[in-house]
């Protein structure tokens, strides 16, 4: 269960990386939570789907450095490249906790902090 975990969170990210929200989302459930650690949380498809519509313009370029999964849980940990308000890149740390259900992203807790 646990390689077929990562699986699914490798071919979601591979689909974010390549613009295409609609082939991340066929990775999640309808009633997903995307929560980032500090700041906001989003329920459902639609809410992911608008805040990607506006955060991801352009594909976040990141690396996953480790990748642990552990029952239902994966966890990703590397870095993200996003840009701020004046479009300059601001590199980040990011660990992403993903449980899953049924075989598909249910529950994402973020913790994103700024580096550099």
């Amino acid at each position: 269960m646990s390689d077929a975990n990562k699986r699914v969170l490798q071919q979601a990210n591979a689909a974010v990386k390549a613009g295409d929200n609609e082939g991340f989302l066929s990775h999640c459930v309808d009633d997903v939570v995307w929560s980032t650690v500090g700041a906001e949380t989003l329920h459902g498809k639609a809410a992911v789907r608008a805040w990607m519509a506006k955060e991801y313009v352009q594909p976040p370029a990141f690396t996953v450095r480790e990748l642990v999964a552990d029952g239902d849980l994966v966890v990703a940990i590397g870095d993200i490249d996003s840009r701020d308000e004046a479009g300059k890149t601001v590199r980040n740390a990011y660990c992403d906790v993903w449980r899953l259900r049924d075989g598909k992203l249910a529950e994402l807790r973020a913790f994103v902090i700024p580096v550099g």
